[in-house]
């Protein structure tokens, strides 16, 4: 396994981390049995780093990583949790106030069984209500956490990168890392862009969601995927390219993203055991000529006009549906 320097932390993360959407009904139905075998030989392959939050499963990946953890040694593994973002019900779904980011890492910490998380962070700002409640509540809540040994380090989440940017510029809180997700992939690299002003600051890039939520994988995303039917569409002609020629789309997005410069750790969504050792098989041995063959294709015919994504779009629904509960 490959390790990296995680920012200024002084913590060497692994090249490949677990993420917890997968201990959740987010992705597939959720299997405790299978969840716990993932973690398990997760940790066996020398990966050293957990994601989790409440919002994933509304405490099933907290409960199953605790359950996991139980025996291992706490100064074998890193892990990071969030606060903001909690509950399916979309009027209680974001909170970053003060009194709930308190509670809700509290929450976190007993339903991990553990004392304290190594990284603590505020998950998808852009919903806040203003930045300034993410600056002047959450954070301050958090920096207390750090100092009564509740969480080691402070990052953020988002999907907009210039957010977060923004947000590093302006906290009076040091944050350590920042979480990046489905901005390094074939359809849309832009967190290169940002690489070297968030090194420059001493923050530690975390990127997640290789396949774009399963945007690039053979089987296709989930129906509550956010991306527009074109986008769908585009992908879905790479998968079928891939498809005939005995390919799998996953492999060569998670080779293209795992071979990306200035990122500290990929987070992963496992489903099952499979994915685990091709993800890593992958980082290992590199792909096939084959496969490299088709990755160029992929990308000539596919992804090399456009960048796509889905930008503005999950905030203006989310503000719209709390505007149609409140008229009820």
């Amino acid at each position: 396994m490959r390790y990296n320097e995680l920012g200024t932390t002084g913590i060497k993360v692994s090249h490949i981390s677990v993420g917890s959407a997968a201990f959740s009904n987010i992705y597939g139905k959720y299997d405790e049995k299978r969840s716990l075998e993932l973690i398990k030989e997760s940790l066996n392959l020398g990966i050293n780093y957990l994601e989790t939050g409440p919002w994933y499963g509304q405490g099933s990946s907290e409960k199953v990583i605790g359950k996991a953890l139980v025996g291992v040694p706490r100064d074998s593994y890193y892990i990071g949790s969030k606060v903001g973002r909690y509950d399916k019900d979309t009027l209680k779904m974001f909170d970053f106030s003060a009194e709930k980011t308190a509670a809700g890492l509290d929450n976190t910490l007993s339903l991990l069984g553990l004392d304290y998380v190594d990284l603590i962070q505020v998950h998808d700002i852009t919903f806040a209500p203003d930045t300034s409640v993410v600056l002047k509540e959450t954070l301050p809540v958090l920096e207390q956490a750090v100092r009564d040994g509740k969480a080691r380090f402070i990052g953020i989440a988002d999907y907009d990168i210039d957010l977060m940017k923004e947000v590093v510029e302006e906290s009076e809180v040091k944050i350590s890392t920042i979480l990046s997700y489905s901005k390094s992939t074939l359809f849309d690299n832009r967190l290169q862009n940002y690489i070297s002003f968030f090194k420059s600051k001493g923050v530690g890039v975390i990127n997640a969601a290789a396949t774009g939520m399963g945007l690039l994988t053979n089987k296709g995303p989930q129906p509550w995927h956010p991306a527009s039917d074109d986008i769908k569409a585009i992908c879905r002609r790479a998968s079928d390219y891939c498809k005939e020629r005995k390919v799998e789309l996953a492999r060569l997005a998670t080779w293209f993203t795992l071979n990306q410069p200035g990122i500290d750790t990929n987070i992963c969504g496992f489903f099952n055991l499979d994915q685990l050792y091709d993800t890593v098989e992958v980082m290992d041995t590199g792909l096939s000529e084959h496969e490299s063959r088709i990755l160029s294709q992929v990308q000539a015919r596919f992804f090399d006009k456009d960048t796509l994504h889905w930008d503005n779009v999950e905030l203006p629904l989310y503000k719209n549906k709390l505007n149609e509960l409140s008229k009820k």
